[in-house]
Protein backbone atom coordinates (compact mmCIF):
# COMPACT_ATOMS: atom_id res chain seq x y z
CA UNK A 1 0.00 0.00 0.00
CA UNK A 2 1.34 3.44 -0.93
CA UNK A 3 2.59 5.65 1.87
CA UNK A 4 2.69 9.44 1.76
CA UNK A 5 6.16 10.81 2.40
CA UNK A 6 6.35 13.95 4.52
CA UNK A 7 8.59 15.68 7.03
CA UNK A 8 12.38 15.35 6.91
CA UNK A 9 12.18 12.21 4.74
CA UNK A 10 10.23 13.97 1.98
CA UNK A 11 12.21 14.84 -1.15
CA UNK A 12 12.91 18.47 -1.90
CA UNK A 13 12.47 19.74 -5.46
CA UNK A 14 15.61 21.88 -5.10
CA UNK A 15 17.80 18.90 -4.18
CA UNK A 16 16.00 16.20 -6.19
CA UNK A 17 18.67 14.17 -8.01
CA UNK A 18 16.41 13.47 -11.00
CA UNK A 19 15.20 17.04 -11.59
CA UNK A 20 17.96 17.82 -14.08
CA UNK A 21 16.67 14.95 -16.23
CA UNK A 22 13.05 16.09 -16.06
CA UNK A 23 10.98 18.90 -17.59
CA UNK A 24 11.18 20.85 -14.32
CA UNK A 25 14.87 21.70 -14.85
CA UNK A 26 13.82 24.94 -16.62
CA UNK A 27 11.89 26.36 -13.64
CA UNK A 28 13.04 29.45 -11.77
CA UNK A 29 13.57 29.33 -8.00
CA UNK A 30 10.14 30.88 -7.36
CA UNK A 31 8.45 28.41 -9.70
CA UNK A 32 10.36 25.53 -8.13
CA UNK A 33 9.19 26.70 -4.69
CA UNK A 34 5.58 26.54 -5.93
CA UNK A 35 6.15 23.05 -7.32
CA UNK A 36 7.74 21.93 -4.05
CA UNK A 37 4.79 23.23 -2.03
CA UNK A 38 2.12 21.67 -4.25
CA UNK A 39 3.56 18.21 -4.89
CA UNK A 40 2.27 15.10 -3.13
CA UNK A 41 4.93 12.42 -2.68
CA UNK A 42 4.19 8.75 -2.07
CA UNK A 43 6.17 5.54 -1.90
CA UNK A 44 4.67 2.57 -3.75
CA UNK A 45 5.21 -1.18 -3.70
CA UNK A 46 5.11 -3.46 -6.77
CA UNK A 47 1.59 -4.16 -8.02
CA UNK A 48 0.15 -0.80 -7.04
CA UNK A 49 -1.29 1.47 -9.72
CA UNK A 50 -0.69 5.21 -10.04
CA UNK A 51 -3.69 5.64 -12.32
CA UNK A 52 -5.99 3.42 -14.34
CA UNK A 53 -6.88 3.64 -18.00
CA UNK A 54 -10.04 5.78 -18.27
CA UNK A 55 -9.53 7.63 -14.97
CA UNK A 56 -10.01 11.42 -15.07
CA UNK A 57 -6.67 13.22 -15.16
CA UNK A 58 -5.53 13.95 -11.60
CA UNK A 59 -2.27 15.57 -12.65
CA UNK A 60 1.19 14.49 -13.78
CA UNK A 61 3.39 11.99 -11.98
CA UNK A 62 7.14 12.50 -11.62
CA UNK A 63 9.11 9.34 -10.93
CA UNK A 64 11.92 10.06 -8.48
CA UNK A 65 13.07 6.46 -8.26
CA UNK A 66 11.81 2.99 -9.11
CA UNK A 67 10.24 1.43 -12.19
CA UNK A 68 6.76 1.98 -13.62
CA UNK A 69 5.14 0.01 -16.44
CA UNK A 70 2.65 1.81 -18.67
CA UNK A 71 -0.03 -0.63 -19.85
CA UNK A 72 -2.99 -0.50 -22.20
CA UNK A 73 -5.87 -2.95 -22.50
CA UNK A 74 -7.72 -4.11 -25.60
CA UNK A 75 -11.49 -4.65 -25.94
CA UNK A 76 -11.12 -8.16 -24.50
CA UNK A 77 -9.25 -6.96 -21.43
CA UNK A 78 -5.82 -8.20 -22.48
CA UNK A 79 -3.08 -5.99 -21.05
CA UNK A 80 -0.09 -4.91 -23.15
CA UNK A 81 3.02 -3.27 -21.70
CA UNK A 82 3.76 -0.20 -23.82
CA UNK A 83 6.91 1.18 -22.20
CA UNK A 84 8.82 1.65 -18.96
CA UNK A 85 9.37 4.78 -16.87
CA UNK A 86 12.00 5.30 -14.20
CA UNK A 87 13.76 8.09 -12.31
CA UNK A 88 13.42 11.44 -14.08
CA UNK A 89 10.45 10.42 -16.24
CA UNK A 90 7.05 12.11 -16.16
CA UNK A 91 3.73 10.31 -16.63
CA UNK A 92 0.22 11.59 -17.33
CA UNK A 93 1.23 14.71 -19.25
CA UNK A 94 -0.58 13.69 -22.45
CA UNK A 95 -3.93 13.43 -20.66
CA UNK A 96 -3.42 16.80 -18.99
CA UNK A 97 -2.37 18.59 -22.19
CA UNK A 98 -5.23 17.04 -24.18
CA UNK A 99 -7.83 17.66 -21.47
CA UNK A 100 -8.77 13.97 -21.43
CA UNK A 101 -8.70 10.99 -19.11
CA UNK A 102 -5.70 8.69 -18.93
CA UNK A 103 -5.50 6.42 -21.98
CA UNK A 104 -3.30 3.86 -20.25
CA UNK A 105 -2.58 2.55 -16.77
CA UNK A 106 0.64 3.02 -14.81
CA UNK A 107 1.63 0.02 -12.69
CA UNK A 108 4.48 -0.04 -10.19
CA UNK A 109 6.97 -2.82 -11.04
CA UNK A 110 9.65 -2.07 -8.44
CA UNK A 111 9.54 -0.13 -5.14
CA UNK A 112 9.11 3.46 -6.27
CA UNK A 113 8.88 7.02 -5.02
CA UNK A 114 6.62 9.22 -7.12
CA UNK A 115 5.45 12.84 -6.84
CA UNK A 116 2.05 13.92 -8.17
CA UNK A 117 1.45 17.53 -9.23
CA UNK A 118 -2.18 18.55 -9.62
CA UNK A 119 -3.49 19.94 -12.95
CA UNK A 120 -3.96 23.54 -11.77
CA UNK A 121 -0.33 23.79 -10.63
CA UNK A 122 1.00 22.37 -13.90
CA UNK A 123 -1.18 24.72 -15.96
CA UNK A 124 -0.07 27.68 -13.87
CA UNK A 125 3.60 26.83 -14.40
CA UNK A 126 3.03 26.33 -18.13
CA UNK A 127 1.47 29.79 -18.37
CA UNK A 128 4.34 31.41 -16.44
CA UNK A 129 7.22 29.62 -18.16
CA UNK A 130 7.12 29.07 -21.97
CA UNK A 131 10.31 27.00 -21.72
CA UNK A 132 8.39 24.40 -19.71
CA UNK A 133 5.83 24.15 -22.50
CA UNK A 134 8.63 23.60 -25.01
CA UNK A 135 10.04 20.82 -22.85
CA UNK A 136 6.66 19.09 -22.83
CA UNK A 137 6.32 19.64 -26.57
CA UNK A 138 9.68 17.93 -27.00
CA UNK A 139 8.72 14.82 -25.03
CA UNK A 140 5.40 14.59 -26.92
CA UNK A 141 7.29 14.77 -30.23
CA UNK A 142 9.85 12.22 -29.00
CA UNK A 143 7.08 9.86 -27.89
CA UNK A 144 5.43 10.14 -31.29
CA UNK A 145 8.75 9.38 -33.00
CA UNK A 146 9.28 6.34 -30.78
CA UNK A 147 5.77 5.10 -31.60
CA UNK A 148 6.46 5.45 -35.33
CA UNK A 149 9.75 3.58 -34.95
CA UNK A 150 7.97 0.77 -33.10
CA UNK A 151 5.36 0.47 -35.87
CA UNK A 152 8.17 0.25 -38.43
CA UNK A 153 10.02 -2.39 -36.41
CA UNK A 154 6.86 -4.48 -35.95
CA UNK A 155 6.13 -4.46 -39.68
CA UNK A 156 9.65 -4.92 -41.06
CA UNK A 157 11.63 -6.88 -38.44
CA UNK A 158 11.32 -10.45 -37.23
CA UNK A 159 10.40 -11.28 -33.65
CA UNK A 160 14.02 -12.27 -33.03
CA UNK A 161 15.35 -8.97 -34.39
CA UNK A 162 12.83 -6.97 -32.33
CA UNK A 163 13.77 -8.89 -29.18
CA UNK A 164 17.48 -8.35 -29.84
CA UNK A 165 16.83 -4.62 -30.20
CA UNK A 166 14.86 -4.60 -26.92
CA UNK A 167 17.70 -6.39 -25.13
CA UNK A 168 20.14 -3.70 -26.24
CA UNK A 169 17.76 -0.96 -25.05
CA UNK A 170 17.38 -2.66 -21.65
CA UNK A 171 21.15 -3.25 -21.43
CA UNK A 172 21.82 0.44 -21.96
CA UNK A 173 19.40 1.31 -19.15
CA UNK A 174 19.99 -1.43 -16.61
CA UNK A 175 23.35 -3.03 -17.38
CA UNK A 176 26.96 -2.34 -18.20
CA UNK A 177 29.10 -3.40 -21.14
CA UNK A 178 32.46 -4.96 -20.36
CA UNK A 179 35.66 -4.04 -22.17
CA UNK A 180 35.67 -7.56 -23.60
CA UNK A 181 32.42 -6.85 -25.45
CA UNK A 182 30.17 -9.01 -23.28
CA UNK A 183 27.51 -8.09 -20.73
CA UNK A 184 25.38 -9.59 -17.98
CA UNK A 185 22.39 -7.92 -16.37
CA UNK A 186 19.02 -8.47 -14.71
CA UNK A 187 15.92 -8.06 -16.86
CA UNK A 188 13.38 -5.76 -15.14
CA UNK A 189 10.45 -7.61 -16.71
CA UNK A 190 8.85 -11.03 -16.75
CA UNK A 191 8.83 -12.88 -20.06
CA UNK A 192 5.16 -12.18 -20.81
CA UNK A 193 5.87 -8.44 -20.52
CA UNK A 194 8.91 -8.80 -22.76
CA UNK A 195 6.65 -10.50 -25.30
CA UNK A 196 4.11 -7.68 -25.21
CA UNK A 197 6.82 -5.05 -25.70
CA UNK A 198 8.11 -6.95 -28.72
CA UNK A 199 4.58 -7.42 -30.07
CA UNK A 200 4.39 -11.20 -29.95
CA UNK A 201 2.97 -14.04 -27.84
CA UNK A 202 4.68 -15.57 -24.79
CA UNK A 203 4.90 -18.86 -26.71
CA UNK A 204 6.70 -17.22 -29.63
CA UNK A 205 8.97 -15.40 -27.18
CA UNK A 206 9.92 -18.70 -25.52
CA UNK A 207 10.79 -20.23 -28.89
CA UNK A 208 12.87 -17.16 -29.78
CA UNK A 209 14.79 -17.31 -26.50
CA UNK A 210 15.46 -21.04 -26.96
CA UNK A 211 16.79 -20.51 -30.51
CA UNK A 212 19.00 -17.58 -29.44
CA UNK A 213 20.48 -19.74 -26.68
CA UNK A 214 21.13 -22.56 -29.16
CA UNK A 215 22.91 -20.09 -31.45
CA UNK A 216 25.02 -18.75 -28.58
CA UNK A 217 23.72 -15.19 -28.98
CA UNK A 218 22.36 -14.96 -25.43
CA UNK A 219 21.94 -17.10 -22.33
CA UNK A 220 18.99 -16.76 -19.95
CA UNK A 221 18.62 -17.91 -16.35
CA UNK A 222 15.36 -16.63 -14.92
CA UNK A 223 15.62 -12.87 -15.40
CA UNK A 224 19.40 -12.95 -15.63
CA UNK A 225 20.72 -12.62 -19.18
CA UNK A 226 24.28 -13.06 -20.36
CA UNK A 227 25.37 -11.61 -23.69
CA UNK A 228 28.71 -13.18 -24.72
CA UNK A 229 29.14 -10.87 -27.72
CA UNK A 230 27.17 -7.61 -27.83
CA UNK A 231 28.13 -6.95 -31.43
CA UNK A 232 26.64 -10.30 -32.45
CA UNK A 233 23.38 -9.25 -30.80
CA UNK A 234 23.36 -5.88 -32.55
CA UNK A 235 23.93 -7.65 -35.86
CA UNK A 236 20.58 -9.42 -35.33
CA UNK A 237 18.73 -6.18 -36.10
CA UNK A 238 21.38 -4.01 -37.78
CA UNK A 239 23.46 -6.31 -40.03
CA UNK A 240 24.55 -3.36 -42.21
CA UNK A 241 26.15 -1.78 -39.11
CA UNK A 242 29.12 -4.13 -39.52
CA UNK A 243 29.46 -3.95 -43.30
Amino acid sequence: MSVQVSGPEAPNCFTCQTRDRSEWCVLSDDELTLLDQRRLTREYVPGEVLFHEGDPCAGVYCVEKGLIGVRKSDAEGNSVLLYLANGGDTLGYRALLAGEGYRASAEVLEPSRVCRINPSTVRSLLEQNPALGLRYLKIVATSLGNAEDKILHNTTMSVRARFAHLLIVLLDKYGNRSKAGSAEFELPLARHDLASMVGTTPESMSRTIKKMEQDGVAKFSGRRVHLPDIEALIQEFEPEYFV
